[in-house]
């Protein structure tokens, strides 16, 4: 039952990665009534709280490992207040203050549970082995697309059976009770005995192969980001398929979900470099393509989505897997490791809300509203173009990698 309860601690942290990212932005301007350009900036300023804070999470855990149930307990304890805190707020004279010190709650506790997760990966592994490393990497990010999933249409669904206004304050509390029920399901495998290793350091990382990854995860993070900050306002306002955002989240990663499994499996065949050099291609012609894409045209929208979901699956699978595997064989400490690794990842999200934020602000987009024909060039540029031109450097990062894993 280990590996199960590992998809289910996953499933809850991933309410609190890419679909926050998704839906904050449209909760805080027309609920909370924030400009786009505030919203970004605020995502930036908590960024640079994460600059301290992830390496000292992955060090804190690293230094007191037989605390690790205590680390993942807190961290669901944060989620489980947090989110509804969030989604139950109003607009009022101190709204921003009160955002940032609730995101300030919601990030850190995502950021301990991530870093426990990912860190503690050969300790959760029935051996600390390629294989089974790949195997929890598997089950881990199958839980993630899940909740990804579920937090990503679960607003529509609320409204759907009555909730008031756009389902918001019933998904922060839907999300705070899983939290709590994961919590409870959970706490078994965080007794598991810790796995020792040695302190981590520049050396150590550059040694084991671990800094091109390390580079490789915040490139890679970038075009993510952008397309998880842009997705709502590009299905509903460049492409005017209204109603469908959630449809189209669904599909996307349903089809990185149903890939996970392949991808783990052909990782094991022929190695992670050769298979994301088959993976990241599908991201590249998603990129083209939804540039080029006219509006209402659901069905292409549609088959970009297939793509890129698949696409996204290998990234989220393979390449942590890659960097446990590196550490585990230099006999690392994983989780100040994975500290840095979750300190890439939401730094590209922060960089994709501050810089296209502002600039959607400055151009006259706004979301909802008609838009002008410069305002949606921008969109279309900052959501599909610059995107396609990040995954292909990250393309070539890859091909600096050794053959070898």
């Amino acid at each position: 039952m280990v590996y199960p309860r590992v998809s289910l601690y996953a499933l809850m942290l991933a309410s609190a990665g890419i679909p926050l990212y998704i839906h904050l932005p449209r909760f805080a301007s027309v609920n909370l009534g924030l400009g786009l350009g505030a919203i970004g900036t605020i995502l930036l300023l908590i960024r640079f709280i994460d600059l301290v804070q992830d390496p000292f999470l992955g060090w804190a855990i690293d230094r007191w490992p037989r605390a690790q149930v205590w680390f993942a307990m807190l961290s669901a304890c944060g989620l489980a207040f947090g989110f509804p805190m969030l989604f139950l707020l109003v607009p009022g004279p101190n709204i921003v203050p009160a955002l940032i010190a609730i995101l300030i709650l919601l990030f850190s506790a995502y950021s301990l549970g991530m870093i426990l997760l990912y860190g503690r990966s050969a300790t959760l592994a029935a051996r600390p082995v390629p294989q089974e490393l790949m195997k929890v990497s598997a089950f881990r990010e199958g839980g993630m697309l899940a909740g990804v999933i579920i937090a990503a249409i679960a607003p529509a669904v609320f409204v759907g059976f009555g909730a008031g206004r756009d389902g918001y304050a019933a998904f922060g509390v839907f999300l705070g009770a899983v939290a709590v029920f994961t919590a409870l399901v959970t706490r078994p495998i965080w007794q598991r005995r810790p796995i020792a290793s040695e302190t981590l350091s520049l050396s150590g990382l550059a040694n084991a192969g671990a800094l091109r990854l390390l580079l490789l995860a915040l490139v890679n993070s970038l075009p993510v980001a952008l397309t998880s900050t842009l997705f709502l306002f590009f299905v509903e306002d460049r492409l005017r398929l209204s109603g469908m955002a959630g449809g189209m989240l669904i599909l996307f990663f349903l089809c990185a979900g149903l890939t996970v499994p392949f991808w783990a499996w052909l990782s094991n065949r022929i190695g992670g470099k050769r298979t994301l050099l088959i993976a990241m291609p599908l991201s590249i012609i998603g990129f083209v393509g939804a540039g080029a894409l006219a509006p209402e045209n659901p069905m292409g929208f549609a088959a970009i989505c297939v793509a890129s979901g698949m696409a996204l699956g290998a990234d989220m699978v393979v390449l942590p897997a890659m960097f446990s595997v590196v550490l585990t064989r230099q006999g690392l400490n994983a989780s100040s490791a994975f500290g840095l690794w979750s300190l890439a990842g939401k730094l590209g999200l922060a960089l994709a809300a501050f810089v296209t934020l502002p600039l959607l602000e400055r151009a006259g987009f706004t979301p909802g509203q008609p838009n002008s024909a410069e305002a949606l060039t921008l969109l279309n540029l900052t959501y599909a173009v610059l995107p396609c031109l990040l995954k292909i450097l990250a393309l070539g990062v890859v091909l600096t990698l050794p053959t070898e894993d």
